[in-house]
């Protein structure tokens, strides 16, 4: 083992020796004997076997969030070169992945369990196999953060910003703590069941998007068209709906950034919706915003309060991503935003109409790096439209899917928090850490 790695695995093993125990454990075990630590060395061997006659072509990566997955999947492209494979590690299913690039999911890097079967996988990943087949409470236990304080330790201090340097002999020294068959036994099963649980409710609520999917499409005309395929039943008998410029149904305004050499133009109070503001997008009403910018701002620049209810839709970096503002607001340059003639347009309705031409949006925006739509597309674009009446009736439909989609995301948020807290505290604490 190389000087960091026992220096790393001496400071965990004195601060271990007092009880290591962890803060949740089942009535069954809570008279039981402390736990083990044991060089990963002592459990597992590295895998090393290289893809020399280029037997395997399926290129797996360690995604932090995802675990060992397609790297074609993961990345919507193949990165890896395929004529070059022969230096690859061939990955069996049950192996477990160490990936050394580090993100905000993954502070020191993921390790992760490949469960989706043979592959190859870059050299700068470390691949080992348990003695052990039965080996998932490790899967769960690297799910925790009792582990970093050890990598950080054993790492080289010359490291990459966006890597952690570890030898192979620090990596499997690292330490991990053991208890009898049957304790480990109890908590996979418990960690694996809620995992189960979250894997049958993310699934409920992907259905759920589909859904409200095929009902915009549905609801709303195809390009070129100017009638549904589904129409409510007091609709059935109206007239065919009618293409608007939307320059006719609503007022176009633009956004802005105050200059950021004048502090005072920000912190007062008007919210402000930015790039940073990407993840409230797609998700209805947006109430809240990474900034705020001040009464000041708004007079001593081009920025422009518009009024809540106004219908904003970005333009590039996230093209098509629309909300409807929930109090007035200010934009940045990068969106546009329609304040809709309330005896003509419902605002909601341009917002669902919005997002059912989001696949126009990406097919029109242009750009190498950063994709934009031109001013000039906005200005000509037209929405087919019927009556008021209906307009708020579909959008009520889409609104109450929107309703249900937005509970059963909490429903897996909360789930997927419960199991992040279940994991810190049903496995040891070598050392408390606060990521």
């Amino acid at each position: 083992m190389s000087s960091e790695g026992e220096s790393a695995m001496s400071e965990v093993n004195n601060k271990a020796k007092s009880a290591l125990v962890p803060k949740l454990r089942f009535p069954e075990f809570r008279d039981a004997a402390v736990w083990k630590l044991e060089p990963m060395g002592t459990l597992a061997k590295r895998r090393t076997v290289k893809n020399t006659v280029v037997e395997h072509v399926r290129v797996l990566t360690n995604s932090a969030e995802f675990g060992v997955m397609d790297q074609r999947d993961y990345f919507e492209k193949d990165i890896a070169n395929q004529g070059n494979l022969d230096g690859y590690y061939i990955v069996e299913k049950g192996d477990y992945v160490y990936n050394p690039r580090i993100s905000a999911n993954a502070p020191v890097g993921p390790i992760s369990k490949n469960n989706i079967g043979v592959g190859v996988m870059s050299p700068l990943y470390t691949v080992f196999r348990f003695n052990n087949p039965n080996n998932d409470f490790f899967a769960h236990y690297f799910k925790s953060t009792h582990w970093h304080h050890y990598m950080r330790q054993a790492s080289s201090t010359g490291a990459r910003h966006d890597r952690i340097s570890i030898t192979s002999d620090a990596f499997m020294g690292l330490p991990v703590p053991v208890s009898t068959p049957k304790e480990e036994q109890k908590i996979s099963d418990c960690l694996s069941s809620l995992d189960e649980l979250i894997a049958a409710e993310s699934q409920k609520l992907e259905t759920l998007k589909a859904q409200k999917q095929g009902l915009m499409k549905s609801l709303m005309p195809v390009e070129d068209e100017t009638v549904p395929r589904l129409r409510f039943p007091e609709f059935r008998n109206a007239k065919d709906w009618k293409e608007n410029r939307l320059e006719d149904l609503a007022k176009r305004g633009s956004g802005h950034t105050p200059s950021k050499a004048h502090p005072e133009y920000y912190g007062g109070g008007i919210k402000w919706v930015s790039l940073a503001d990407s993840k409230r997008l797609d998700a209805g009403l947006i109430e809240e915003t990474e900034t705020e910018i001040s009464a000041a701002g708004i007079e001593n620049s081009s920025a422009v309060l518009h009024p809540a209810g106004s219908v904003l839709l970005s333009r590039d970096a996230g093209v098509g991503k629309s909300a409807v503002m929930g109090s007035d607001m200010a934009v940045s340059q990068h969106f546009i935003v329609w304040t809709c003639k309330p005896d003509r347009l419902y605002n909601w309705f341009l917002y669902y109409s919005l997002q059912h031409k989001k696949p126009l949006f990406e097919r029109v925006a242009t750009g190498s790096t950063i994709k934009t739509i031109g001013l000039p597309f906005f200005v000509d674009m037209k929405l087919a439209l019927p009556t008021l009446p209906e307009q708020k009736m579909i959008a009520d439909c889409l609104a109450s899917l929107d309703l249900r989609i937005t509970a059963q995301a909490k429903r897996v948020d909360a789930l997927r928090a419960h199991k992040k807290g279940l994991v810190q505290q049903l496995f040891p604490a070598l050392e408390e850490v606060q990521e």
